[in-house]
């Protein structure tokens, strides 16, 4: 009987290779993580003083390998639902390299060879985007950053830095009818965003975020003049797609996230309300066949105070440590081949 049952996994397990080898799509997954600080980093700035095991917000060893798992354990929910794990995630408000290492080779994520593109930027804060991606299903092309340094008035302004990624299909990744648009065969362009918060006010803030937005349209557009497709922005914008940021998108990307916002739906509750800020904006062949949603497991919610429904489980609450990974909620695309 032991031995039928070896065979009948070995069996298996041959029978999956083929499914494995021929993919139909990529999973592409955005997450801002708020605030996620490496309690190692001996910085001075006011944020790394504040996230640290002596700070007001104690951030702990513990407390940090909570969060990584609670990353890893996503993305594993992830991939139950949708039918894989993240090809591809780009990530908003983490410190460092070293952060997305921890979340990739420290936990589960491990098994699965994940590679991690960090640059550092000058906000002022110290959070930047990054990105990973599975190194058995891409090779990376390029990488580079675009700073974004004043707003449409001239003033000078420190932000997050636009990462962008050029990743290619490895070698019988795709189908023999895969994209052929920039530079061969599965060539696809991300670009990480998170742009100026309302800080300050929406309206007194917003030339910080329509600089923000002409920075990456403009390096949308210097791909599309180049004959590149497959361009996947991603990120967390600060502001829904009402707004006026985003009427630069109209006729040059397609916002896959509109329909969310349009029903009311969203990836932040604020006083009981979703707000969709966290989007991906592709060109046109691209969005016409991917589909997005929103990631939502039990165990990244918890209930809305004196409102009805539930909100995202944060990792602090004001100074209160909560225990959860986000405030914000993690997006997916599903990108065919």
């Amino acid at each position: 009987m032991k031995r039928k049952c070896i065979i009948s996994v070995i069996a298996a397990l041959l029978l999956c290779r083929p499914l494995q080898a021929v993919r139909d799509s990529l999973t592409v997954v955005f997450w801002n993580l708020e605030n996620f600080f490496d309690y190692t980093d001996g910085g001075t700035g006011p944020s790394d003083t504040e996230f640290s095991a002596s700070g007001d917000r104690r951030w702990t060893e513990g407390r940090y390998w909570k969060k990584c798992h609670g990353v890893a354990k996503t993305l594993m929910w992830i991939a139950d639902r949708y039918g894989g794990l993240p090809d591809v995630m780009g990530v908003a408000e983490v410190e460092n390299r070293r952060i997305m290492q921890s979340v990739t080779k420290g936990t589960l994520l491990r098994k699965y060879d994940y590679a991690q593109v960090h640059r550092d930027s000058p906000d002022p804060r110290g959070i930047d985007v990054a990105l990973i991606y599975r190194k058995d299903v891409f090779d990376k092309v390029s990488e580079k950053v675009f700073p974004v340094t004043e707003d449409t008035g001239g003033n000078p302004m420190k932000t997050r830095d636009i990462l962008y990624v050029c990743l290619r299909l490895k070698e019988g990744g795709h189908q023999e009818d895969g994209h052929q648009e920039g530079g061969g065969k599965g060539v696809y362009h991300f670009l990480v965003n998170h742009h100026p918060s309302k800080y300050g006010g929406a309206e007194a803030s917003g030339p910080k975020r329509e600089a923000a937005m002409r920075t990456m349209l403009s390096v949308c557009d210097s791909l599309a003049a180049e004959g590149s497709g497959c361009i996947i922005c991603m990120g967390d914008f600060n502001d829904t797609p009402d707004g006026e940021a985003f009427y630069a998108v109209e006729g040059r990307l397609a916002n896959l996230a509109e329909p969310f916002a349009e029903k009311g739906r969203g990836t932040i509750r604020f006083a009981g309300k979703w707000e969709m800020i966290d989007m991906f904006l592709t060109d046109g062949a691209t969005g016409e066949n991917a589909v997005m949603d929103i990631c939502f497991p039990d165990f990244l919610s918890v209930k809305d105070g004196p409102h009805s429904g539930l909100k995202p489980l944060r990792t602090y609450t004001g100074p209160r440590y909560a225990g959860g990974i986000s405030d914000h909620l993690p997006i997916v695309l599903k990108i065919p081949l």
